[in-house]
């Protein structure tokens, strides 16, 4: 079922995938008695009147992170699952709301134009803390919280055993941004992933807020491996630029942040997220 605003595609059964315009990703689970929405995409269409089309059981948001684009649909619902750590995020960046749905139909070739009505209002709105294990009961199907620190303070990723998926939000993929000034060190961020690994036998692909397709798990290893290299400075720290800041990709890369040695995880992080990092 697809809309003016939003596409969908069912990636497993009962598991659909909700693209919005500016091609981010959220997720609705559905379980015997109850619904997960996983993240509310950047706040263009009502989501939460969209999810009513799509399944009638009672609906629970919760998000991966605090970022816009994960965060935006927030405000039409009454309430939200979110890590205290980044309850302040939910606010912040609603200007770039605008520019960040241009750039996704551009890229994408839709042609659409916006009013902005069709923006969600930024209010405040109830928040109900999640933290690491968590499990939310869908009824014969639970998704199990586990805290993933790294991209934001308070990110999260939530495990489906029943389909041996995570939906991993911004926590581990092809470009996790470790540069940002909420972020955490590499340090903190490995200490994480140690702990997300310990999980492995228990899913077999991870689905991002962005690209829609399955990530196999072995990125875990493969982002370890980048920090241990990061660490001790053997990492090939490409300066570039993201998000108009600037930054160091642990891994040489092509314009569609493809892995030049042909493989998965890379990190994009600064000085200042490095151990003994003196600032001048």
């Amino acid at each position: 079922m697809d809309s003016k605003f939003f596409t969908t595609r069912e990636i497993a059964p009962r598991t659909t995938a909700i693209i919005g315009l500016g091609n981010e990703l959220c997720y609705l689970v559905e379980g015997n008695s109850k619904a997960l929405l996983i993240d509310s995409l950047i706040g263009v269409g009502n989501l939460r009147a969209f999810c009513r089309e799509l399944t009638d059981l009672p609906l629970t948001l919760v998000n991966t992170h605090g970022h816009v684009d994960h965060t935006g649909g927030n405000f039409d619902f009454d309430e939200c699952y979110i890590h205290p750590d980044d309850i302040s995020l939910m606010y912040e960046k609603e200007k770039l709301r605008a520019e960040y749905v241009k750039n996704g139909m551009k890229k994408s070739g839709k042609r659409l134009v916006l009013l902005e009505s069709d923006f969600t209002v930024t209010r405040p709105m109830k928040t109900l803390p999640v933290y690491d294990g968590f499990v939310f009961d869908l009824g014969e199907r639970d998704i199990e919280v586990i805290a993933v620190s790294g991209h934001t303070a308070g990110t999260i990723v939530l495990l489906d055993r029943s389909s041996g998926i995570v939906f991993s939000g911004d926590a581990c993929n092809v470009n996790t941004l470790l540069f940002l000034p909420h972020s955490t060190t590499i340090e903190v961020y490995r200490e994480n992933l140690v702990r997300f690994k310990q999980f492995q036998p228990y899913f077999t692909e991870m689905w991002g807020g962005h690209g829609l397709w399955a990530v196999p798990r072995v990125i875990i290893d493969e982002a370890l491996a980048l920090c241990d290299e990061i660490l001790a400075g053997t990492d090939d720290a490409v300066e570039s630029e993201y998000l108009g800041r600037p930054c160091l990709y642990g891994k040489k890369k092509d314009a569609n942040f493809k892995r030049l040695d042909g493989k998965i995880a890379n990190i994009a992080y600064s000085r200042d997220k490095l151990p003994g990092f003196v600032s001048t």
